[in-house]
């Protein structure tokens, strides 16, 4: 089949985040089967953290990710299953089971200036035969040179392809196609990009990414993904069908898929609330919407104004219990000053 680029579908992780990590066999059944059947290339299943993330701090699965990605195996087709993992959270014995499983692709995601650490994950993933892909998250967090040094250590560690991964939503379209067009000279492998819609930019900065030669792009339907979603993959190929690029996706039958299958799973569309707005505006990662959202009603706060702080701090994906504690701070800042005016005003 021929293709200009190719498409991942990542509304089984990473829209994992929108639905507090409660896909079913069944749900995760009819959506791979679904896109197997619109010839969607690959399509990436695991916890909204990857491989090993259910816990209490990222979030308990309700159902084992290995027992998704084998029901996404089995029914996906020609379409290639993806698996995420973040070195520190997924393993390589969870990688090993999932490419028993029939995982044909690994992506292996790192925040952008710790690269190093994914040279485990890669080396093993080639071992196992695995198509391998380094992520790097929170791309709008360094500079451009740093993002071009740590691409290209993963490209040395095996990396066949290198994303910027724009976790916040907080790129502007100029910025991506600087960061694509310097990876793209550097680089010997494929370049990608990921984009969040919190500022509503993702479709604008994907076609940025194109335009500059990405040639791995991922999508969710539905923008069923983390704080807005991610680039709506069914309005993308529609999109690059009229520009004329080839995804070999089948864009009615995605249409309908995303229509009649995955609208329903979500409670609500996804949409750029005041939440997923300030994700954006404050450059943080974009799973911390909900947990920020807890820790807001937990201590009667405003949750922009704990993810304000958590961008002022650098927050990263991982520190995800930080949260609690600068919520906690935050409170008893307000509760002191709420003293000292009483005091002073008697």
């Amino acid at each position: 089949m021929e293709r200009d680029l190719f498409i991942t579908e990542v509304a089984l992780r990473d829209g994992s985040h929108a639905i507090a990590h409660q896909f079913t066999v069944e749900q995760v059944t009819r959506v791979a089967r679904a896109l197997g059947e619109a010839h969607v290339p690959y399509i990436e299943v695991s916890h909204g953290d990857g491989l090993g993330g259910s816990s209490l701090q990222y979030g308990l699965s309700r159902t084992n990710e290995m027992e998704l990605i084998e029901a996404a195996v089995s029914v996906s087709g020609e379409s290639k299953v993806a698996v995420l993992v973040l070195p520190g959270i997924g393993t390589v014995r969870e990688l090993k089971e999932a490419a028993k499983l029939g995982v044909k692709m690994a992506r292996i995601a790192t925040h952008v200036t710790e690269a190093d650490v994914s040279a485990q994950h890669l080396q093993t993933a080639r071992e196992l035969g695995l198509e391998t892909v380094g992520f790097l998250m929170m791309a709008h967090m360094a500079p451009v040179e740093k993002l071009v040094e740590q691409a290209a250590l993963m490209e040395s560690c095996g990396a066949e392809t290198v994303y910027i991964v724009d976790s916040a939503g907080a790129l502007l379209p100029h910025q991506v196609r600087e960061r694509v067009r310097a990876l793209r000279q550097r680089l010997r492998v494929h370049v990608g990009f990921h984009g969040h819609n919190n500022l509503s930019l993702a479709m604008a900065n994907t076609l940025a990414a194109i335009e500059e030669g990405a040639t791995r792009i991922d999508g969710s339907m539905r923008c069923l993904g983390a704080g807005a979603g991610n680039t709506q993959t069914e309005v993308l190929v529609a999109v690059l069908e009229k520009l004329g690029i080839k995804t070999g996706i089948d864009v009615y039958k995605l249409m309908d898929a995303a229509e009649e299958i995955v609208a329903p799973i979500l409670a609500a569309p996804q949409e750029i609330t005041r939440d997923s707005l300030v994700l954006g505006y404050a450059g943080v990662y974009s799973s911390f919407l909900l947990h920020a959202r807890r820790a807001a009603k937990t201590f009667s706060l405003d949750s922009r104004d704990i993810l304000m702080e958590v961008g002022r701090r650098k927050v990263v994906g991982g520190q995800e219990d930080m949260i609690v504690d600068i919520a906690a701070e935050l409170a008893r800042q307000k509760t002191g000053t709420a003293v000292n005016q009483e005091e002073r005003y008697g």
